[in-house]
């Protein structure tokens, strides 16, 4: 900002200049005090300029709506939407939110720093801010095969990115309690700023090791206790409300007046359903507000909270010196947002993107090198052993439990049992073409037939398909070779519905509207394999994901979170 624009600034905050835009008959959120004030609110060059009587070239009659500064999502990964940055703010925009802290790991644990710079580029000139922490886990763990790696030395140039605020969520935190010298440096890089962290169940003393080591903030807890001890050691916590992990009506009870300022609202992974169906930062408030929090604080932690974690000094309130990002609501309540502005201009209104979208640039290369496969690798011999580990789907959350079971024997081969919901599993490594298939079995999904396929695979995102037969899971996880990445459902030999995703095999190269009609045709056709979820594609996204407890499965094979090792399927 130069000296003469200060001027002109401080020339309409006085009354000297007319304001650009003055919103008269406005109920006005105060996140500093958390009291609605009945003031106009001046906007000058895309700044509010002040609160109070203002001339201006435009007026705009609020009517007695409530103004709520512009929600921020604290910790998304804008690839789990399966949108553009673009398409993403066309989706969230209008809904409040006006800007992100995004984590993009997933499409640099496929196409490591050039995908990184893709989401960077990507995400210019947006009616939206998107913040990046740069991913510090590419891979995840050691035992991920991803398409990339970043050490220390290849992320410290990309803090310099403009519009990177730190470094990443910390998921490999064994490592980074043990003290190992890599994760350390990786820490120190933040400097200044921040470095988030992934601590699922961490309490006790690894907490203190992990916390003593540099990180700052968490969105991993689960239960009331875990999220109370992390704020008592000094913790942000982001209170999470995903597609999937729905965390914060259990967490809600921990934000009190003395530890707002250290919460958050973040969704982490949100489906392109929810968001234009339920809303975004919108919905977590409104859950927020259903689980016992206050409605102005409710707002406090989508906006001011998060801002001044992360050091944005112009977001996250209405007031002198901050960028004029707010939105207009007939109900704090219900927080659905009739008109939004960005930077003092209006660019959405009664729920439509009116502000221009600019259009992403050419995506990095594809990422599909997969070794040919038949339905004969879906094949796992009895050799004896028919007790076997098995990965348990966790109502509403990414943890899973371990179970011992018996698998069923036919022709010398584990087999599927949907009488007892018992599927196979199967991990197919998608970078390298190695050739690599982890084998394993998972309970939770409740299929009676078929399979279901994705290359959304958390972390390393390689190709994973859950199903009763291995003719469905080849045929399954064949369509998603032939489209170069995405998401499959198959019956009886036969593919029922698929989604393209051709960007990083993550993403949707099709406008908002397309994607969310095509995620539905995929959605009804999983549903009618049978089974209770609603959405059965998230949780079988996070099931390849090793930081997160307790079993999991990567194409190496099955591996246990507690004692961070491989384990064998065989419990014999």
């Amino acid at each position: 900002m130069t000296l003469e624009q200060t001027q002109r600034r401080l020339a309409a905050a006085r009354g000297d200049e007319p304001c650009d835009l003055v919103i008269e008959n406005a109920r006005v959120v105060n996140v500093f005090t958390e009291e609605i004030e009945s003031q106009s609110v001046g906007v000058f060059d895309g700044m509010v300029v002040g609160l109070g009587p203002y001339r201006a070239h435009e007026h705009l009659d609020a009517r007695g709506a409530v103004m709520v500064p512009g929600l921020i999502d604290a910790h998304i990964h804008i690839e789990s939407t399966l949108l553009t940055p673009p398409e993403f703010a066309r989706a969230v925009v209008p809904r409040g939110t006006t800007a992100v802290i995004a984590d993009p790991h997933e499409i640099a644990n496929v196409h490591g720093a050039d995908g990184l710079r893709w989401m960077l580029q990507a995400s210019q000139g947006l009616p939206l801010d998107v913040f990046i922490m740069l991913p510090s886990c590419v891979p995840a763990t050691p035992w991920e095969s991803a398409g990339a790696s970043l050490d220390a030395s290849q992320m410290a140039p990309l803090l310099a990115e403009p519009g990177v605020l730190g470094v990443g969520e910390l998921m490999n935190f064994p490592a980074l309690i043990a003290g190992d010298p890599e994760m350390l440096r990786r820490v120190e890089l933040a400097g200044d700023r921040v470095a988030d962290g992934h601590a699922p169940g961490v309490r006790g003393s690894a907490l203190n090791a992990y916390l003593l080591a540099g990180v700052l903030t968490d969105h991993e807890s689960t239960e009331l206790a875990e999220a109370v001890e992390k704020l008592r050691r000094g913790m942000h916590v982001h209170l999470r409300e995903g597609s999937f992990e729905h965390n914060l009506a259990e967490l809600a009870a921990a934000v009190t007046p003395a530890t707002c300022d250290q919460c958050s609202l973040a969704s982490d992974d949100r489906h392109p359903d929810d968001l234009v169906r339920l809303g975004h930062m919108d919905h977590a408030v409104r859950v927020a507000i259903r689980a016992g929090v206050p409605p102005l604080t409710a707002i406090r932690l989508a906006t001011r909270s998060t801002a001044r974690r992360y050091g944005l000094r112009r977001l996250g309130a209405i007031a002198p010196g901050y960028q004029a990002d707010f939105f207009l609501t007939d109900s704090l309540e219900d927080c659905r947002a009739r008109l939004v502005v960005k930077r003092g201009r209006i660019v959405a209104r009664e729920g439509q993107c009116i502000a221009p979208i600019p259009s992403p640039p050419p995506p990095p290369a594809a990422s599909m090198n997969i070794a040919p496969f038949a339905e004969a690798a879906f094949a796992i011999p009895a050799a004896g052993a028919r007790r076997i580990r098995v990965i348990e789907l966790v109502p509403g959350q990414i943890v899973t439990r371990a179970s011992i079971a018996e698998a069923p024997v036919r022709n010398g081969r584990l087999v599927a049992d949907p009488d007892r919901d018992l599927l196979k599993l199967a991990v197919i490594e998608r970078h390298r073409g190695s050739g690599r298939i982890g084998l394993g079995f998972v309970r939770g999904f409740g299929l009676r037939r078929g399979a279901i396929a994705s290359t959304v695979a958390h972390d390393a995102h390689n190709l994973i398909v859950a199903g009763v037969t291995d003719a469905d899971m080849a045929a399954a996880a064949a369509a998603c070779v032939r489209m170069g990445g995405g998401f499959a459902v198959a019956a009886e030999g036969t593919v029922t519905a698929q989604l393209p995703l051709p960007i990083a095999g993550l993403m949707s190269d099709r406008p908002l509207d397309e994607v969310v009609a095509a995620h539905d045709r995929l959605l009804a056709a999983a549903r009618a394999l049978g089974g209770p979820l609603e959405n059965p594609l998230m949780p079988l996204s996070f099931l390849a994901l090793t930081p997160i407890p307790q079993l999991r499965l990567t194409d190496r094979g099955l591996f246990e979170s507690a004692s961070f090792r491989p384990v064998e399927l065989a419990a014999d």
